[in-house]
């Protein structure tokens, strides 16, 4: 599955939605299909309108209320994949897409495995949401904002080092940026406790930037030392007791 080309995935997304339909939506926990194209394109850093084209290319195979590209033959590439994968059913045709969209496939689908366990919410589409999709959508946008315009980035979210990238230009001192995202326009964000700590540590520095609304057209707000600023946090604290 790795070998597939970014086009091959998009079309892989598209077709699993036509076919899927409302239920696929569900399934991955998305809450419409605008939400499921944005995340997943931003996640594959594709456009989300070329995951709904194809989603589109398939709709007039399948029964549902959509018409798609019903006055074109399907592509060769399309039905090529078609071909090979039509006959897979949700849960293995979802555990291919967590597959080839998850940077980190393993530990994502753990942590998805660990959050149910929890009673806690647990979907493809939140996982991308709060991370995947909002960093990438981070690195397709960061270079529009002023503050960070003459900046070169550099990807830590891998470092575990309180922040998600780094900003560095010659003669400044680097910024540490952390993305978090949301699927409304609103709603409550948390940072774990290295992340307020090198947020404590940095100040000025410390960038937290914001992806809002996946369910609609994706937006973001950033705040620079966010600990000192009009947002709010609340210490939440897990405690273990032995005896």
């Amino acid at each position: 599955m790795q070998k597939l080309s970014l086009r091959e995935k998009s079309i892989l997304a598209g077709l699993f939605l036509a076919k899927f339909d409302e239920r696929g939506l569900k399934y991955l926990g998305f809450d419409n299909f605008t939400e499921a194209f944005n995340v997943i394109g931003f996640s594959l850093e594709v456009k989300p309108m070329s995951v709904k084209n194809y989603r589109d290319e398939f709709d007039p195979i399948f029964p549902n209320k959509r018409q798609g590209w019903h006055k074109r033959e399907i592509r060769q590439y399309c039905k090529d994949i078609y071909n090979s994968f039509k006959d897979l059913d949700i849960r293995n045709f979802s555990n291919l897409l967590k597959e080839i969209i998850y940077e980190n496939h393993e530990r994502d689908v753990l942590m998805e495995q660990v959050a149910k366990e929890e009673d806690r919410e647990s979907s493809f589409a939140k996982r991308l949401i709060t991370g995947q999709a909002a960093e990438h959508y981070f690195k397709e946008n960061y270079i529009t904002i002023d503050v960070f315009k003459n900046y070169q980035i550099e990807d830590t979210t891998k470092h575990g080092c309180g922040f998600d990238f780094k900003l560095h230009a010659e003669n400044k001192e680097f910024l540490g940026i952390e993305v978090k995202g949301l699927n409304n326009s609103s709603g409550n964000i948390a940072l774990t406790n290295k992340e307020y700590s090198v947020a404590q540590l940095l100040r000025e520095r410390y960038f937290l930037f914001i992806v809002k609304n996946f369910k609609e057209i994706p937006f973001h707000d950033y705040f620079g030392n966010p600990l000192n600023s009009k947002l709010n946090f609340n210490r939440i604290e897990t405690t273990v007791s032995f005896n």
